[in-house]
């Protein structure tokens, strides 16, 4: 049988193409109306054991990269602990299957990572799963495109996008870092949107562009604890946050070089690499999967 991971394609033409279907959902969306349906690696990604015994953490892992990433973390040999909220509970039930159909350990938490004693908890009953945490992968994000200017960005939009984003994110770590061992990875996801902000995400463009400062001076803060902290920045991402934020679905990924949206199964090996040890002397690091936009 052809194994898609493994067989040359044109990468312009891998994965459908716009124009798609015009679409549009509530927040936080849902991956079963999407049309295209996304692919986050369930009949393409094969593991060969590179994080065989990891004891890992995904925020965000209900859908899209998330899910993606705990896919391709379980399928490499790693237990994981993921986050969703509460309305995505049927969601995080597909991701946990696809976990336990790997042989590996799921553990789905409702968690709402906007709240400082929740991010505790949370790493709390990692380390009661698991004995402790090997990676950390901070990935959850909020955004909410505002094409009317900053005007129309309310004071609550622009908190939640940073307590999302940011707050999260660093309570997390702090928690995280005192139960890693030498070897241990935090990745972080930023964006494309941190080097070249569309005026509709300002908000969104904004934290990521501070995850990219977090990751690089983090990076330097852990190292002489033996820890690694990097991030990927993906260029347009086809996931449900995509149908359920932006207005307009029917050309979303055109803008990339390659004319195309990623799917979220080929954003995971980047995170897999940056958590195995095949990546030890990799860290400050952002592993651009742009499509084609250069970045800094």
């Amino acid at each position: 049988m052809t194994d898609p991971q493994h067989t040359r394609q044109n990468p312009a033409t891998q994965h459908p193409q716009p124009d798609f279907p015009a679409q549009d959902q509530p927040h936080p969306g849902w991956t079963g109306p999407m049309d295209p349906p996304p692919d986050h690696g369930e009949e393409s990604y094969r593991g060969t054991g590179r994080l065989e015994g990891r004891k890992t953490v995904i925020t965000g892992g209900d859908s899209g990269i998330g899910r993606a990433v705990a896919l391709a973390f379980a399928r490499e040999g790693a237990d994981v602990l993921f986050t969703h909220l509460r309305e995505e509970a049927d969601e995080a039930r597909e991701t946990a299957r696809l976990v336990e159909d790997a042989g590996r350990k799921a553990v789905a938490v409702a968690c709402d990572i906007r709240e400082e004693d929740n991010c505790r908890a949370l790493i709390e009953r990692a380390v009661a799963e698991f004995g402790g945490i090997d990676v950390l992968v901070n990935n959850a994000a909020y955004q909410m495109s505002q094409p009317d200017g900053i005007e129309a960005i309310t004071t609550e939009q622009f908190d939640r996008v940073m307590r999302t984003n940011l707050y999260g994110m660093f309570w997390l770590t702090k928690f995280a870092l005192p139960h890693m061992p030498k070897g241990g990875s935090v990745i972080n996801s930023t964006s494309v949107q941190a080097y070249k902000p569309s005026p509709h995400l300002l908000d969104y463009a904004m934290t990521k562009g501070a995850i990219v400062t977090f990751t690089q001076g983090l990076a330097q803060m852990v190292i002489d604890r033996g820890i690694r902290v990097n991030a990927v920045a993906p260029g347009p991402v086809w996931t449900p946050l995509i149908p359920a934020t932006m207005p307009d679905t029917v050309e979303f990924g055109k803008q990339s070089p390659l004319g195309r949206p990623a799917q979220p199964a080929e954003m995971a090996p980047a995170y897999v690499y940056l958590a195995s040890q095949e990546a030890s002397f990799v860290t400050a690091e952002i592993l651009n999967a742009t499509g084609g936009t250069p970045l800094p």
